[in-house]
């Protein structure tokens, strides 16, 4: 589980995003993040059954992102993300682009997959496969606990003209324009603080994988 102390911490960093305070807070960030780390051991351990293509020597250490922010290009100066992000590759893919990925933060707690905004090479093939092949995506994301899980995914971000490959006549255009293939599900914070914690979001990472297949298929 997530500890109550580890979702505190991240609450007060969001009050007191500064250096001073975070430099003061050390230990309490050392103690939520090593929580995440042992977490993310145990989710790992679940979705390799679930998905074969993760590498069984995947370290957790080095799936949990920086809390770091790279504020060199960016307005927004506060120098610590409020959130813990995590990254697993779905292996297999290129350049681990399709994976499944967990944000931990009060109250904005989830669990996601797929591949979010791909370049213009990995979109190109990937809504070749939509073309050739959208009733097996469809049967995927038209599935009623998927949708009750995850919404519709046609929902996303779309392009607001037609792919110049494609006709706006072409019955799956609503899926060949989304720029990314995205499926979510919010976590509450008693969710991720309770003792199944960890079988919860592998059992909703399990209605994510046949997504994720799709699109590495589409990859290969």
């Amino acid at each position: 589980m997530i500890y109550q102390e580890s979702l505190d911490f991240l609450k007060d960093l969001a009050e007191n995003n500064n250096r001073d305070w975070f430099t003061a807070n050390k230990e309490r960030y050392d103690a939520a993040r090593e929580n995440v780390i042992d977490f993310t051991g145990q989710l790992l351990a679940k979705l390799q059954k679930i998905d074969p293509a993760i590498d069984e020597t995947v370290d957790a250490k080095k799936r949990v992102m920086r809390i770091y922010r790279d504020i060199r290009f960016s307005k927004n100066k506060t120098p610590y993300k409020n959130n813990f992000g995590v990254s697993i590759p779905s292996g297999g893919s290129r350049g681990g682009t399709v994976e499944f990925y967990l944000q931990i933060q009060p109250g904005n707690s989830f669990i996601g997959g797929g591949y979010w905004m791909p370049e213009a090479p990995h979109l190109k093939v990937i809504r070749q496969e939509i073309d050739y092949n959208a009733s097996e995506l469809k049967a995927i994301i038209d599935d009623k606990a998927f949708v009750k899980l995850f919404g519709d995914f046609r929902k996303q971000e779309q392009l607001k003209s037609v792919p110049r490959e494609y006709s706006a006549e072409n019955e799956n255009i609503d899926l060949l324009k989304l720029k990314s293939f995205v499926a979510w599900h919010k976590i509450t914070d008693e969710e991720i603080t309770s003792g199944d914690a960890v079988q919860l979001v592998a059992d909703i990472c399990s209605k994510i994988y046949p997504l994720n297949v799709f699109l590495k298929n589409a990859l290969a």
